[in-house]
């Protein structure tokens, strides 16, 4: 079934473009969902996360648009997975892939790379619990200050100062490793 008709279907109250909304993005949704969770929670409570993003999909139908669904599902399954790490307690995760360690194949200069990049790690990891967090949720994640704001239940100004906080911690461990002062 084409991505246009799953929608219209959805869109007219059809279950019929539910279940074939499953059927086509499951897996996907389900990895997303996975690469967050780990093995943070039991295996029904994940499933639990999985079936909310399609549940969303069916109540917000009007929001989705051919060529997006992907994304919008993507999106919506990272935000319900680390809504509910938060809800049990537990930090974001920064992904381990996004700051590999070259090996000796590898082009000139990314071994220096990968140094930064675990400098950076570093120096994220060590911010306090909630400031690190509202960090990662905007500059790793992109979520803005609002989407932020909404689901920490903070001010829109603290997550300003948290964020300002972040980013002047980090400047000074970073200028301590020998980054350049504009890092």
């Amino acid at each position: 079934m084409r991505e246009e008709t799953i929608l219209r279907k959805i869109q007219s109250g059809d279950p019929a473009g539910l279940e074939a909304l499953m059927e086509r993005y499951l897996p996907y949704v389900s990895a997303v969902v996975w690469n967050i969770l780990r093995s943070s929670m039991p295996r029904e409570d994940g499933e639990e996360v999985v079936s909310d993003v399609f549940l969303a999909a069916w109540q917000q139908g009007s929001d989705l648009c051919p060529g997006s669904v992907k994304a919008w599902l993507g999106a919506v399954a990272r935000n319900k997975a680390k809504n509910r790490l938060r809800k049990l307690g537990r930090e974001l995760p920064l992904e381990e892939d996004a700051l590999e360690v070259p090996g000796p194949d590898d082009p000139p200069g990314e071994y220096e790379r990968a140094v930064e990049r675990q400098l950076v790690r570093q120096a994220v990891d060590s911010l306090p619990g909630p400031d690190r967090e509202v960090f990662l949720r905007h500059y790793y994640y992109a979520q803005t200050v609002a989407e932020i704001a909404e689901w920490m239940d903070l001010n829109q100004s603290t997550v300003k100062t948290k964020l300002r906080r972040g980013r002047m911690k980090l400047k000074e461990i970073l200028t301590k490793e020998g980054f350049p002062s504009e890092a």
